[in-house]
């Protein structure tokens, strides 16, 4: 497996990977609409400071997950995404992704990482208090986080420098 920053030219397959889970696994009521940062992904992610991730195996994604800087010191954890038949501890997919987005978080200088989910997906609420992720309330979070609108769980992880 492989994890290096992707862009634009894997939209195609960034697209189809997210919409899936999203859309036929977990029936979120999202479109491709509603997520126009996955057709812009250089001018969404790397501009103001973040990264989009991409996991690879023989060459074909199976996962992502993106880093949103939203000011100079917190980023928001986006479209952490693992496709069915490669989640969990055989592969650590999830685990690799998660460790090189806060290892590129601090190198950055971000001090705190947010995520806002559906309470729908309680495997991934239980793999982010796993990596010392706290729930915390809507109101807890910076005035500046870039909000979803399916999404109504939040984390905050505190990154020790």
């Amino acid at each position: 497996m492989q994890i290096q920053p992707i862009q634009n030219k894997y939209e195609n397959e960034i697209v189809d990977l997210i919409l899936h889970i999203q859309q036929k696994e977990f029936n979120v009521p999202v479109t491709l609409e509603d997520q126009p940062d996955l057709l812009d992904i250089e001018n969404f992610y790397y501009k103001p400071g973040g990264i989009f991730l991409g996991a690879f195996i023989d060459e074909k994604l199976v996962g992502t997950i993106a880093l949103v800087k939203f000011n100079s010191e917190a980023g928001a954890i986006r479209k952490m995404f693992v496709k069915k038949e490669y989640r969990g501890k055989e592969f650590q997919i999830a685990q690799q992704l998660l460790e090189q987005l806060i290892a590129y978080s601090k190198e950055k200088g971000i001090k705190d990482l947010y995520l806002g989910t559906v309470s729908l997906l309680q495997a991934a609420l239980r793999f982010y208090e796993k990596n010392n992720f706290v729930t915390i309330e809507k109101e807890a979070l910076p005035t500046d986080f870039p909000l979803m609108k399916p999404d109504n769980v939040f984390c905050h992880l505190k990154l020790n420098q």
